[in-house]
Parts: structure tokens; C-alpha cells; sequence
């Protein structure tokens, strides 16, 4: 069982990752949401999932833990196999696809490549539940939102309230939707705004 790879991004494809690591260079399949997290990047770590069938060992890689767990989540609904999951995980963020999930919203997930509405009906029915029990949507809001605001401004306006006594959860979402919001706000900024909405 390999529980990640981290090595020299060698090359990089939307699709595929090779890591070389101590001399083997590993093909690693990877979602497109992994690709924009590890794009640019030199030295990358990815958690691995290993799908052996009889004619292949198939190496998936995630940027963050929570995008495997909603792979593996994925692969255990009948009708979804590996490509078709990191399919879906390429349409939509892992934060976007926990909230189409828990709210059902099968219209959007039939817009996934290859999902038709009785596959996207039996995902909701069958993860409904399990999304909800495995706290996927607080840990993820938080990467797929400081992906796309600036990082280093995110992680100390963050640190800093949790340092006065906010709790995690609600302070993630309200330094995201500012930064959001106001993409160049210094942290004091962040922190001022923040402190009016907690």
C-alpha cells in the first residue's frame, strides 16, 4: 500500500504526473483541480491511491487527503470506476462536489462528462450520509478556496483570530469570502472585515 509519492515533478500533463523518486520515476493519473495545485511546482507530494487490476497497476494522486477520500467515497458507488471519479473530480472542486452532494443537486452533476442522471441520482443517494460523517466539507473548503486567493494573507489573517478565540470552521469561510471579495486587502484588512462578520 503506498500512501503517497514525493519526489521531482518530472513532467506534467491536466492528466498525468510523473514524480521521480530516489531514481524510479512514477506515472501518476491525476484530476485537474491536483494539476492546478501542484502546477509550477518542483518538489510535489501526492497521496496515492493504487488500482491493481490484472492487466495494470494504476497510480491516482491527490494534492490534499480530502480529494482522496472523495475519490475513494466515489469509487465505491457501483457504476463509478477510477477515471470516471477523477473525472468528476475535475469538473468540480472537491468543496463544490460535497456541496452538490449534500444538497442533491443532480442536475449539476449529470453536467460531469460520462454521468448520466440515474448514475448522478445513486452518488447522491449513496454519499449523502458518508460526506456528512467524514467532515469532508469543512477541510476542503479551506484548499479550495486558498487556492485561489492569496495564500501567505489567508493562513495568517486565519492564524490570527484563531489566536483570539474563533473558532475554525466559520473563520475559514469569512476570511475566504473576503479575500474573495477584496483580493489585494492587507491581513490587518482581512482581519478588521473578519472581525465585524464573526
Amino acid at each position: 500500500m503506498i500512501e503517497y509519492i514525493k519526489g521531482e515533478l518530472t513532467e506534467l500533463t491536466p492528466a498525468m504526473a510523473i514524480v521521480e523518486c530516489h531514481g524510479v520515476g512514477y506515472g501518476i493519473n491525476v484530476s485537474l483541480n491536483t494539476f492546478s495545485a501542484i502546477q509550477g511546482k518542483q518538489e510535489v507530494k501526492l497521496f496515492i491511491y493504487e488500482a491493481i487490476r490484472e492487466d495494470a497497476h494504476v497510480l491516482y494522486g491527490f494534492a490534499t487527503k480530502q480529494e482522496r477520500e472523495l475519490f475513494l467515497l466515489l469509487i465505491t458507488v457501483s457504476g463509478i470506476g477510477g477515471n470516471t471519479a477523477r473525472m468528476i473530480l475535475s469538473a468540480l472542486s472537491p468543496n463544490e462536489l460535497c456541496n452538490v452532494i449534500s444538497s442533491g443537486n443532480d442536475k449539476l452533476l449529470k453536467t460531469v462528462k460520462g454521468i448520466g442522471l440515474k448514475t448522478a441520482q445513486r452518488i447522491i443517494v449513496e454519499l449523502k450520509d458518508k460526506i456528512a460523517s467524514t467532515g469532508i466539507t469543512e477541510a476542503e473548503t479551506v484548499s479550495s478556496i486558498s487556492a485561489s486567493v492569496n495564500t501567505e494573507i489567508y493562513e495568517e489573517a486565519v492564524a490570527a483570530l484563531v489566536m483570539l478565540g474563533f473558532a475554525q470552521a466559520p473563520t475559514h469561510k469569512a476570511v475566504a469570502s473576503i479575500l474573495k471579495a477584496e483580493p489585494d486587502a492587507t491581513v490587518e484588512q482581512v482581519i478588521k472585515l473578519a472581525l465585524k462578520m464573526l
